[in-house]
C-alpha cells in the first residue's frame, strides 16, 4: 500500500506547482459554472492537487486560486442567467436538467434569499443552478457576491487543508509505519463521507424548512434580493 500510494502522490507532486494550481482553479471555474458543474468533479481535482502542497506558499496559492476560480464560475453562471436564463431554461439542455430542479432552485431562492446562495454551495445540483437562478432574479450581483464569497472561501479551506494535512502526515509516518497508507486512505475516505453526510443533512434541513413554510414567503427572499 505504501509503495503504491507514495508513487501516486509523487506523480501528482511531480507536476509543476503552477500547473497544478491553475488546473485546480479551472476545474472550480467549470464546476461552479452553470450546468457544467453537474458533470465536472471540481472537488476531486482540488483534493488531488492539495495532496502535493509543499509549504505555506503553495498552500495559500492553491486556496486563493481555487476561491477565484469558484467565484469566476459563479459569476459566469450569474451573467448567463441575467442575459440568457429563460432561453437556456427552455433549451434542450435546460429541459434535460428538469423543470422540477429549476422550480426547486427558484422556490429555494425566493424563500431563503441570500442564505440560499450560501448554503447552495454545499447542496448537490443547486450549487450549479443557484447562480443562474439568481441571475434571473432581482438580486443584485453585489448581494450575490456577499453571500457566495464566504461559502467559497470556507469550501476551499476545507478541501485544501484536508488534502494537504493527510498527504503531509502520510509522508512523515510512511518512513516508520507500514500501515501509514491505510491511515491516509481512511482519512480521505472519512472526509469524503463527512462531506456527503453534511450535504445530506443540509439538504434535508432545507427541504423541511421549505415544506414547513406556507405559501411562497417572498417577503424574506425579496427583501434580501433587492437590498
Amino acid at each position: 500500500m505504501n509503495e503504491l500510494l507514495s508513487w501516486l502522490l509523487d506523480t501528482v507532486q511531480s507536476v509543476d506547482p503552477l500547473v497544478r494550481t491553475v488546473l485546480a482553479g479551472v476545474a472550480m471555474l467549470l464546476e461552479t459554472s452553470v450546468l457544467i458543474g453537474l458533470v465536472v468533479p471540481g472537488d476531486t481535482v482540488v483534493l488531488v492537487a492539495s495532496t502535493a502542497v509543499d509549504g505555506p506558499l503553495e498552500y495559500t496559492s492553491l486556496v486563493v486560486v481555487v476561491v477565484i476560480g469558484a467565484l469566476c464560475g459563479e459569476s459566469i453562471g450569474f451573467a448567463i442567467g441575467r442575459w440568457f436564463g429563460p432561453r437556456l431554461r427552455a433549451s434542450r439542455v435546460g429541459r434535460r436538467i428538469g423543470e422540477k430542479n429549476w422550480v426547486r432552485a427558484e422556490t429555494y431562492l425566493a424563500k431563503r434569499g441570500g442564505i440560499a446562495v450560501f448554503l447552495s454551495r454545499f447542496i448537490p445540483v443547486l450549487h450549479s443552478l443557484i447562480p443562474l437562478t439568481v441571475g434571473m432574479s432581482p438580486m443584485s450581483y453585489r448581494r450575490f457576491m456577499s453571500w457566495t464569497v464566504p461559502a467559497c472561501v470556507l469550501w476551499a479551506f476545507a478541501y485544501v487543508s484536508v488534502g494537504a494535512f493527510a498527504a503531509g502526515s502520510y509522508r512523515e509516518l510512511s518512513r516508520d509505519l507500514h500501515w501509514a497508507g491505510y491511515a491516509f486512505v481512511a482519512a480521505i475516505a472519512l472526509f469524503v463521507v463527512a462531506v456527503f453526510v453534511v450535504k445530506k443533512l443540509i439538504n434535508r434541513a432545507e427541504a423541511r424548512h421549505m415544506e414547513s413554510t406556507p405559501g411562497t414567503d417572498e417577503d424574506e427572499g425579496e427583501s434580501e434580493a433587492v437590498s
